[in-house]
This record gives structure tokens, C-alpha cells and sequence, in this order.
């Protein structure tokens, strides 16, 4: 008898007691007189000797619609899931949308590998412009922090500066900042597709948005915006931005914007840019230093308003909204419209070239700041006086108002808007030539607002100020000087005559 037969009888032993008397391994082990290593190994080989028949392939729940699916990706090859869901559901799927992103994945075509020039620029040639998101940062406040960040193309010196606002004022003047932190300009400044950049597209091309392009006008910058979606375009600003939130943000934990600036600046100068750079292999600040801050051009030093602007009118409770928030200003002021701008620290409002308010800046949400002044004299004017007596916002008119608001009563004008109207005039010339005015207007047997500003524009041949002046300078644009009190000039004192005989004039020489 050979090995092999030998073999094929313990297993057909091991087997039949196994399956057919159900031992266990021990005991066909002590029966056969087999370790039981060996009984393990026999019964092994014959459960592999009968290998299971393949399971068929399952026919997928999609399989019916698979026609609909692929006529619908000819159309449109990026529709998404949640969509192509809402066709299916239309010709009768009942399954869920997981087994549809499956499909999706595998039947969406692949995106072509986009080959890219390694480009350089010389010093001095581009400076690139864009904005990185960090969200809530600042425990306390609701609004979201984000990076300004400008980055030389070919140094890769770096300027960061964090902000709570992406709006057009705040954009400017970070700008000016990087324009002084970098010394100089650029040939070209290369912006993403922000909407202070870019207003609109026609086709292809950008349209600048038109504050922009007059303060690119004004500093002397050539302007650049990448084209949507391209990434690529901008990679020297890009790449800061990730460097940024990888190597700075991480564990950071401000107390407040201030503080948060405070540790930027320092990164940015001790870590940011000193480091080598991963791809130049230099550091940026020595590369700057000693290659393209001499190749920058001279910034043109000219004044530009980089407040922020926004045209309203004062609510019945003497409020104006600005940038999410409501300041007061004087109440008598109801309805008229005004000029309201805002710097990082104080927001102010104009009534045309006065400005009628100011206050510390808030930069919190739906928060109210008043000034408890605006409401002085407002109290003694309850209850409202009858039609046809004198508006408790033009009191300081006196008697001369109070008869022409009695006859302007008995006429069809509308009253609210006389009162706007003498209102505003009051406000820019003043109250004793706005009341000469109404005087001079009744005297000719009329009555109307438009009557009085006639008078104050023409014949008297008043005009409104100019423009506040910028002077560009913090601390003198921050001087405000109170208007003197003319009326001290309506009479004068007579001057002392001289005894003929008595001692010398000294005050008057």
C-alpha cells in the first residue's frame, strides 16, 4: 500500500467520522489514533476540495435608468447628486442617493490634466493681492476675521494684516499699508475677482469697479484681476495664504483684533519672512533688501478718501444704520438724508459737507451707539404741537417761523416736507440767515421752502462749504475746531474817542 492510498484512507475515515457520526476532533484523533493537529489538517483539505460555485453578479437598482443617467451627464457632465436624484425620482427610483454618487463617480468624466509654464518674474515686477477667511476668531464677536495678504513675486517678501471687514474702505486702507510696508510699487498688482476689485464681467474681461480704478489712478498702480476660478494665476499669494494658516494659525488663540495683529506682525517679521523659502531657496527679506526694493517705484504720495461711504437717511427715532449697527444723530434731523463714513476707529455723519455726528466705531453686531446730546430738547416738544404751530425741529427760528408755518397751514403744501426742507437749510447757513430768508420771502408775499433757498443761494449769494478737507495726516484730521458765534458782530460796541488833551493811545498803536 503507498503514501497516497494510505492518506486517502485516514482521510475517508476522518471524514465519515466527522459527517456522519459527528466526533469531535478529539475524539476521531483518540479513534484513528492521529495527533490532532493532523486530523485538523485532513479535514482542511477536504473543505477546500469542494470550493463554493461564484455568486452571480447582482443586478444594480440603477440598471433600468441607466439610459435617463447617461442622457442627462451628456447634457450636463457636473450635475450633482442631490440633482440627478431628483430626475431619477421622476421616472420611479426608489432607492436612496449613496448607490447614485457611486454611479456618479464612476460615470462623470474625468477632468484633463492641465499642464502649467514654470514662470518668473524680475524684482520689482508683481505684487499679488488677495483675502483668506479664518472665520469666528475673536471670542466676543460676531463678525469673521480675515487676512489681507500681499506677496512680492519675486522676493516672496510677505505683508499680513488682519481685518473684520472686506469692505471697500478697509480694503484701500490696507492697501496703503502694504504700498508703505514694501516702500514702493510694482510694474502690476495682480488682484483675485474680490468685488472691490471687479464690479462685473463682459465676457473675458473685468470691469473694475470704478473707486478702485480711481485710487489705482491715484497711487500710480497698474491693475491685473486673474480670471475666475484660476487659482493658478495667483500662486505667489496663494501659496502665503495656505503658509499662513498651516505654519501661523494653528493654537492661536486672540484676545481681540489688536492682539491678534500684534502676534502677525511678529511672525510675519521674526518667522514669515526670514525663513528660506521652500522653492527659491533664499530667504525673502534678504532677497528684498539687497535685490528689489531698489527696483520699486516711488508710491505716489496724493491724497485719497479711503473711508467707507454709505448714503442713507435718519430714521424717525434719529438713528442711522451703518455697517450693521445704529448710531444717533441729532433728532431733529428725521428723514434728511446724509453721508455716513467710517475709518477703523470713528464713523461720522455729513448733512451734505456739515458733519452733524461722531462716534467711536462699533465693530460688533446690531449694537446701538448714541450720544445722549442728540436727544436734548427732544422731550419738551411732547405732546406734538396742532398743525399749523412751529415744528419743534425749527424752534431756533423764532417768531419769524412761527407766522410763516401759520399761513403755510392754510395752503396745500405738504408740511412734512417744508419741514425737511427748512431743516436742511438751517443746517448749512445757519439759523439767523435762514431766518432773514423766510423774512425776506414772506415780505414778497410767498411762502416755500424753495422760495428761502433761492434767497440764501442767490441773493444773498451764499454758498456751502467746501468738501471737508483730507489732509492725509491722522492727527490733523482729527482736529476739530467749533464754529464761532458770529452774532457777536451784529453790534458792535461803539469805540472811546480819544481826549485831544489826555495821554497816547498805546493799545491803539
Amino acid at each position: 500500500m503507498t503514501l497516497d492510498d494510505e492518506r486517502s484512507m485516514q482521510m475517508a475515515e476522518v471524514l465519515r467520522l466527522r459527517l456522519t457520526e459527528g466526533k469531535s476532533l478529539r475524539a476521531i484523533a483518540k479513534k484513528t489514533k492521529l495527533d490532532r493537529k493532523t486530523v485538523r489538517k485532513l479535514l482542511g483539505l477536504a473543505k477546500g476540495s469542494h470550493k463554493p460555485k461564484p455568486a452571480q453578479p447582482r443586478t444594480s437598482i440603477l440598471a433600468p435608468y441607466a439610459e435617463e443617467i447617461r442622457k442627462t451627464l451628456d447634457d450636463c457632465g457636473d450635475m450633482p447628486a442631490p440633482a440627478m436624484l431628483d430626475r431619477l425620482r421622476a421616472h420611479g427610483y426608489q432607492g436612496g442617493i449613496t448607490v447614485v454618487r457611486e454611479r456618479l463617480r464612476l460615470l462623470r468624466p474625468k477632468p484633463k490634466q492641465e499642464a502649467f509654464f514654470t514662470r518668473s518674474y524680475g524684482p520689482g515686477r508683481m505684487l499679488q493681492v488677495d483675502w483668506g477667511d479664518f472665520g469666528y476668531a475673536i471670542p466676543g464677536c460676531a463678525r469673521r476675521v480675515s487676512a489681507f495678504v500681499a506677496a512680492l513675486a519675486y522676493s516672496r517678501y510677505l505683508f499680513l494684516i488682519f481685518t473684520l471687514s472686506q469692505a471697500m474702505g478697509c480694503f484701500l486702507r490696507c492697501m496703503d499699508l502694504a504700498l508703505r510696508f514694501f516702500g514702493g510699487r510694482t510694474l502690476v498688482d495682480v488682484f483675485d475677482n474680490m468685488g472691490t476689485v471687479v464690479k462685473e464681467r463682459a465676457g473675458n474681461l473685468p470691469v473694475f469697479n470704478p473707486r478702485f480704478l480711481e485710487y489705482a489712478r491715484v497711487r500710480g498702480l497698474g491693475v491685473r484681476a486673474c480670471t475666475p476660478a484660476r487659482p493658478t494665476e495667483k500662486p505667489y499669494v496663494e501659496r502665503p495664504i495656505g503658509f499662513v494658516r498651516t505654519r501661523f494659525w494653528p493654537g492661536r488663540h486672540p484676545t481681540d483684533l489688536f492682539d491678534l495683529n500684534a502676534q502677525a506682525t511678529k511672525w510675519r517679521d521674526d518667522i514669515a519672512n526670514n525663513r528660506v523659502h521652500e522653492e527659491t531657496g533664499k530667504v525673502p527679506s534678504l532677497v528684498f533688501k539687497h535685490e528689489e526694493r531698489a527696483k520699486l517705484e516711488p508710491v505716489l504720495e496724493r491724497f485719497f478718501d479711503t473711508d467707507d461711504r454709505f448714503d442713507t437717511s435718519v430714521s424717525k427715532t434719529f438713528r442711522v444704520v451703518f455697517d450693521r449697527n445704529e448710531y444717533s444723530v441729532p433728532w431733529r434731523l428725521i428723514h434728511q438724508p446724509v453721508l455716513v463714513r467710517g475709518n477703523e476707529q470713528e464713523v461720522s455723519v455729513w448733512l451734505v459737507n456739515k458733519r452733524v455726528a461722531i462716534h467711536n466705531r462699533s465693530w460688533g453686531v446690531g449694537e446701538e451707539v448714541k450720544d445722549l446730546s442728540h436727544e436734548q430738547g427732544l422731550l419738551e416738544t411732547k405732546p406734538r404741537a396742532a398743525a399749523g404751530a412751529l415744528p419743534p425741529e425749527l424752534q431756533c427760528l423764532g417768531e419769524v417761523a412761527t407766522e410763516y408755518f401759520k399761513i403755510l397751514a392754510a395752503n396745500g403744501r405738504s408740511l412734512r416736507k417744508e419741514i425737511e426742507r427748512l431743516v436742511l437749510l438751517s443746517e448749512l447757513w445757519g439759523d439767523s440767515p435762514t431766518r432773514e430768508a423766510i423774512s425776506e420771502v414772506m415780505a414778497t408775499g410767498h411762502v416755500g421752502a424753495e422760495y428761502v433757498e433761492y434767497v440764501l443761494r442767490h441773493k444773498k449769494g451764499l454758498t456751502r462749504g467746501p468738501d471737508p478737507l483730507r489732509l492725509g495726516n491722522e492727527e490733523l484730521d482729527a482736529i476739530r475746531l467749533s464754529e464761532p458765534d458770529l452774532s457777536l458782530y451784529d453790534n458792535p460796541k461803539p469805540r472811546k474817542t480819544l481826549d485831544p488833551g489826555g495821554p497816547p493811545d498805546t493799545e491803539r498803536r
